[in-house]
């Protein structure tokens, strides 16, 4: 199988990390018998440097071209970097806004995944996180409050801001279904995550959800309020699979979820069109400040190539294998600074690299 896959290296650990994961996409495809094309553009602080905006129309038409989009990571210091003395247009995460909009990537998938091997950095109690987790939170990404109609008055000489949650039925509906077909991957269970006790859009929200739930006998479905949701998150993570969720309880949640792992190193993400088109990228952002020093984790953006496999071309055995490598590597008692504990043996950003494509089976 060919895949056409764009490459955003971008800024700080960026192009470290992604020439790991190309590394064991490579390994792979020779395993497999697939050929990876890629092209790599700028985007953020290097396209910045070398166009002067943080992401051009023909970089946009690049990544409209391939099969998927694997990134790195932009940004960089927000205080010293001269890119953010530009207007907020100018700077590098509007690049990541404007290749959203463009590919129309309304589904937001994040994983969270508690190894054994790490269990020690998990912030919960041994009881729990002896039991460790491995759950997804699909969050829709382009509607609800955050893109709702907004504005600031004066009222009688009193300040008043006003933000309007809207959502309809077609964009819940296609989130909805992509939380399904990931739940049909995984362990066919989905969590709807609203606030149906309170809001008008979370009682369309539970019934479309309901509607979909119907093409997809296979998949137990339960609906949970949000803040019962943060609570059961760190009391029995062990519990979910897949959380379905709007735009804000999402974003809520997917970082307390994050959190909860103890290492943002290990952390991939994915964000879906309403085709197999996706942009895979860690969870993390660029590290400026160990740039260039062969110290970064590169496992998140391993584990996000693993998601593209997956989601993108559907190649679940060649995505389980770059995930038994992960695991094999932590068994095995290799760890990048990060992730490092006592009696494992510390290596480099590229050695972990090298190490991966090796494990690859």
């Amino acid at each position: 199988m060919d895949l056409k896959i764009t490459c955003i290296p971008g800024d700080g650990i960026g192009p470290e990390i992604v020439a790991e994961a190309k590394k064991v996409l490579d390994a792979v495809a020779g395993k497999y018998g697939h050929v990876m094309h890629y092209t790599d553009i700028l985007m953020g602080g290097a396209s910045i440097d070398a166009y002067g905006v943080p992401l051009t129309d023909e970089a946009i038409q690049t990544a409209k071209d391939a099969d998927a989009v694997l990134m790195g990571s932009i940004g960089g210091d927000t205080t010293t970097s001269p890119w953010y003395k530009l207007p907020p247009n100018l700077r590098p995460e509007a690049g990541l806004l404007a290749i959203r909009k463009a590919l129309n990537l309304f589904a937001n998938l994040r994983p969270a995944v508690l190894y054994e091997e790490l269990a020690g950095a998990c912030p919960l109690k041994e009881e729990i996180s002896r039991a460790g987790f491995d759950m997804l939170i699909m969050r829709e990404l382009t509607g609800g409050l955050y893109f709702g109609e907004r504005k600031t008055v004066e009222e009688n000489g009193i300040r008043k801001a006003i933000d309007t949650l809207t959502y309809d039925e077609t964009e819940i509906r296609r989130i909805a279904i992509k939380g399904f077909e990931v739940a049909m991957k995984r362990k066919k269970k989905v969590t709807s995550v609203d606030k149906a006790n309170v809001l008008d859009s979370s009682r369309l929200w539970r019934k479309v959800v309901e509607e979909v739930a119907k093409d997809y006998p296979e998949v137990t479905l339960e609906h949970m309020l949000v803040d019962n949701c943060a609570m059961q998150l760190v009391k029995d993570p062990a519990q979910f699979d897949v959380i379905l969720t709007e735009n804000m309880f999402g974003d809520i949640l997917s970082d307390e979820a994050s959190m909860v792992t103890g290492s943002i190193g290990m952390l991939a993400s994915a964000s879906l069109n309403d085709s197999k088109f996706g942009l895979y990228e860690p969870s993390h952002g660029s590290a400026p400040d160990i740039a260039g020093k062969d110290i970064a984790n590169p496992i998140a953006t391993v584990l996000s190539a693993a998601m593209m496999l997956r989601y993108s071309f559907d190649l679940d055995k060649e995505a389980e294998a770059i995930e038994a490598a992960v695991l094999k590597a932590l068994q095995e008692g290799y760890r990048t600074v990060d992730i490092m504990s006592e009696g494992c043996t510390q290596v480099g950003c590229k050695q972990m690299g090298d190490l991966l494509a090796g494990f690859v089976n």
